[in-house]
């Protein structure tokens, strides 16, 4: 662990820790003035490339975050995501640029568990700690009362599975969904996942414009991206110029015998299918070939287990959901396979395990 406070503290628990060096080295790097930044994208829903951001952009940013949250000098930012991705950078430029106590712990999925006995730094900034977390980080912290302790959590990064938001619904302190990508510096809408104002669209933050292209995906002009529209790959239902809901990524839409079926809402009605057989593990719904279809949907579920008796479950399915939306096979694999920012690669995934299945099955 790494806490570097406002007033001069600093503590190195693992001084030799090749990561909290290279955490150190960027802190150098941006102290000095460094005018341009290389990030590398996760890689999650494409190939993992270079983008080249400002410190304009990067300050940009900052100040986005900063007013959404009523962020202040003495306040603390906790990093637990890799720094070497934006969401982990903006954590450790947030904290500099702020004026915030900073701790950095190593990437892990429980990221409380690296404090050891140092939690109480969290503790004694009680209503002032920022936490950022991905999903699978939350999923393991959920119930940890060290989380009422934070003025705003942020997550992002991946979707929030109903169980976890059911969790989430008994953290007193403000959790938020966020929305973003590295070519907007980080996050550029927030909605609020608890509490009586929380929301089911997302609200974007102060100077960020938002619209549609003609595929209806979100297209997105601030200064984080230099005042130039980017469009995403993100369908949306835009609400007004302020405001959309998210309806999943056009590169997931499964074109299945010519219906177009949104990979995102067929999870989330079998999500409430798993719940009912008390399963709450990670799954996801993929398109492959097939010869008379052109794409099938398939249901891939992270267990070693065949715990599922799939016909009777296809069947609870079909009472749920049009023939198109039902998956036609399901396949166990025992562990998914990562990006380095925690998130599922589905592509590798089913490389790796599913088209085995199919040629040895």
């Amino acid at each position: 662990m790494i806490f570097i406070s406002t007033d001069g503290t600093f503590v190195n628990t693992s001084p030799q820790n090749p990561y909290f060096h290279k955490v150190l080295e960027f802190r150098e790097l941006w102290l000095s003035g460094k005018q341009n930044f290389l990030i590398q994208t996760s890689g999650s829903t494409g190939i993992p490339k270079q983008i080249s951001l400002t410190r304009r952009q990067i300050l940009a940013s900052v100040r986005m975050t900063q007013k959404a949250f009523d962020l202040k000098q003495g306040d603390t930012a906790f990093c637990c995501l890799n720094f070497e991705y934006i969401a982990g950078m903006m954590m450790l430029v947030r904290a500099i640029e702020i004026g915030m106590d900073l701790i950095v712990v190593e990437p892990s999925s429980n990221p409380f568990e690296s404090l050891g006995n140092q939690q109480y730094l969290l503790n004694a900034s009680k209503q002032k700690n920022f936490f950022a977390f991905v999903p699978l980080q939350m999923e393991q912290i959920v119930e940890n009362p060290l989380l009422n302790s934070a003025k705003a959590i942020i997550i992002g990064g991946a979707n929030i599975s109903n169980n976890l938001l059911g969790k989430i619904q008994n953290i007193y302190s403000p959790v938020y969904a966020t929305y973003g990508m590295t070519e907007t510096v980080s996050h550029i809408a927030i909605k609020r996942l608890n509490g009586i104002e929380n929301s089911t669209n997302f609200e974007v933050l102060e100077g960020v414009l938002i619209d549609v292209d003609e595929r209806n995906c979100l297209k997105i002009k601030s200064e984080t991206t230099q005042n130039q529209w980017i469009s995403t790959n993100d369908v949306v239902d835009l609400v007004d110029e302020k405001h959309f809901a998210l309806i999943g990524r056009i590169d997931n839409v499964i074109n299945s015998g010519g219906v177009k079926i949104h990979s995102e809402k067929v999870e989330k009605m079998i999500e409430a299918e798993l719940q009912k057989i008390q399963f709450d593990g990670r799954f996801f719904c993929f398109g492959i070939e097939d010869e008379k279809l052109g794409q099938k949907l398939i249901l891939v579920i992270e267990n070693e287990n065949h715990f599922i008796e799939i016909e009777s479950f296809t069947e609870s399915l079909k009472e749920k959901m049009s023939k198109f939306e039902v998956p036609k096979s399901i396949y166990f694999v025992p562990k998914f396979i990562e990006t380095p920012t925690g998130k599922i690669n589905k592509n590798q995934t089913v490389n790796e395990y599913i088209f085995n299945q199919i040629s040895n099955g």
